[in-house]
């Protein structure tokens, strides 16, 4: 089983509107769509169209935490969560006639050390069938930078895998418990080392700096160009085929959603990459977030490529 943790999830809103967002005036929804969201929810949902069994958990609240746990119900989603007094956070997406995004993200209201510490005695229970855990997004107010650090060292010490996908100073301490993956992107890998990632050769660069420091995958997301693979076996670069994506919200959910999966059936590395970006693609065309189509996917899959890169003298330095 694999357990995707989301400790600052939303009830994702949808707002279709006609014409462009203006500021100052009174704006109709046209339609609006509830979806249990945050970043480990997508990942769970895509889990579950890989074939596996997942379980949601993280940390729920009020009125609007239920209508989260209904809404993960509503997806065929086992989820565990934890309950606080702190109310769930809505999120906001409202997408234009030209399918332009413009986001509201609220931050999460606070909870408290006592509900952390609840939280971390439940979590080990929950756990105690997963071979691979997921820790995705951001943390609501109440939450220590250090959370995800802590959480790495002891789902290691369960004997779990873990992958780690979150930016800033959650991924900066994060990092230090060495989990067995990260994905940041190319933007979230510069804020990381404090300098520009901006090519395939600086984003190989920062990826074995980082796989020299103990974490077994760094994957580096790619967007259009796919992914690169820093591991134990080399360097990688996987290529999707080219598409006209339709919505790319939740392609790097995706992503660690298919490697999840490719941990637990035991996959090699290419096999891993392959898979993931392939799984990435078939999500950049469904308009939800966090879900493909299976004919997609297996028409995809064959098409992309994977290259490995040349090990370069700066990789034998580390």
């Amino acid at each position: 089983m694999i357990v995707t943790l989301t400790l600052n999830a939303a009830v994702d809103k949808a707002y279709h509107i006609y014409g462009a967002v203006e500021p100052g005036i009174v704006m109709r929804v046209h339609t609006c769509r509830n979806t249990a969201g945050g970043k480990g929810l997508n990942v769970a949902r895509v889990i579950k169209l890989c074939g596996e069994n997942v379980m949601p958990s993280g940390l729920a609240g009020g009125n609007t935490g239920a209508l989260l746990e209904a809404l993960a119900y509503r997806d065929g989603l086992n989820s565990r969560f934890v309950h606080v007094n702190a109310q769930t956070r809505c999120c906001i997406n409202i997408l234009d006639e030209k399918n332009r995004s413009t986001e509201f993200l609220e931050p999460g209201e606070e909870v408290t050390g006592q509900e952390i510490q609840r939280f971390m005695a439940e979590f080990e229970k929950i756990c105690t069938d997963a071979e691979v855990v997921t820790m995705s997004g951001s943390v609501p107010k109440g939450v220590g930078k250090d959370i995800y650090r802590v959480l790495v060292e002891k789902v290691k010490g369960w004997g779990k895998k873990v992958i780690l996908d979150t930016s800033g100073e959650l991924l900066k301490e994060g990092i230090q418990a060495a989990p067995h993956m990260i994905k940041p992107n190319q933007e979230e890998l510069g804020m990381l080392l404090k300098r520009p990632v901006t090519t395939l050769e600086e984003a190989k660069e920062a990826a074995m700096e980082l796989h020299a420091k103990g974490i077994g995958y760094v994957v580096v997301s790619l967007g259009k160009d796919g992914a690169l693979l820093v591991c134990d076996q080399g360097i990688l670069h996987g290529i999707p085929p080219r598409i006209k994506a339709v919505n790319t919200v939740g392609c790097g959910d995706s992503m660690v959603a298919a490697f999840a999966v490719a941990f637990r059936r035991g996959y090699t590395a290419k096999e891993s990459l392959k898979y993931a970006v392939a799984v990435s693609a078939a999500n950049a065309l469904s308009e939800q977030t966090g879900h493909f189509e299976p004919e997609e996917l297996e028409r995809i899959y064959p098409c992309v490529r994977v290259r490995d890169l040349a090990v370069s003298e700066s990789y034998k330095r580390f």
